[in-house]
């Protein structure tokens, strides 16, 4: 075998063993990456069952149900972008400022019935913080046009229209 050759074949075992490597990275990071969905989001392209994702929306008024199961903490509520909702369950303590009316985004797996089972409950931190995702939620629904001043005030969104332009 010739110099040359030597080295087309060193090559190509590199380049195949770095493509190899690179399907790899890119099988793994797709199964382990997190996307964000509201609740009207899932009526048209829900994910498969199972599959971790976040949820993010209001806490709809008069949803929220507490108890216990074998003495753990257990809430039943549902998260709402305007025309959608999606009831979530949820084994834990929620956190101090999850209140009815106010933006969370849910960690979680949807359920074969249709609800969803939350691993982890983030809620806002004031009066004018709103995540990035549940803002973008609000504006594609229609909820909310920047342009027109803040978002109404959360304990109302359950009853919103979409805007009309003007």
């Amino acid at each position: 075998m010739t110099r040359k050759r030597r080295r087309l074949v060193f090559l190509l075992v590199c380049g195949l063993g770095l493509g190899t490597a690179a399907a790899l990275m890119l099988t793994a990071f797709s199964d382990n990456m997190v996307f964000f969905l509201a609740p009207s989001d899932l009526a048209t392209k829900a994910p498969r069952l199972g599959r971790t994702f976040r949820l993010g929306g209001l806490v709809e008024a008069g949803s929220i149900e507490r108890a216990r199961e074998a003495g753990k903490p257990v809430a039943r509520f549902r998260v709402t972008d305007g025309p959608s909702a999606v009831t979530v369950n949820y084994a834990g303590i929620l956190p101090d400022l999850f209140r009815e009316g106010q933006g969370v985004v849910v960690l979680g797996a949807l359920q074969p019935d249709g609800t969803f089972r939350a691993s982890e409950v983030l809620a806002k931190h004031d009066e004018t913080y709103m995540p990035k995702e549940v803002a973008d939620a609000l504006k594609k629904t229609g909820h909310w046009d920047p342009k027109q001043g803040a978002p109404p005030p959360a304990a109302t969104w359950n009853a919103l229209t979409p805007r009309t332009g003007g």
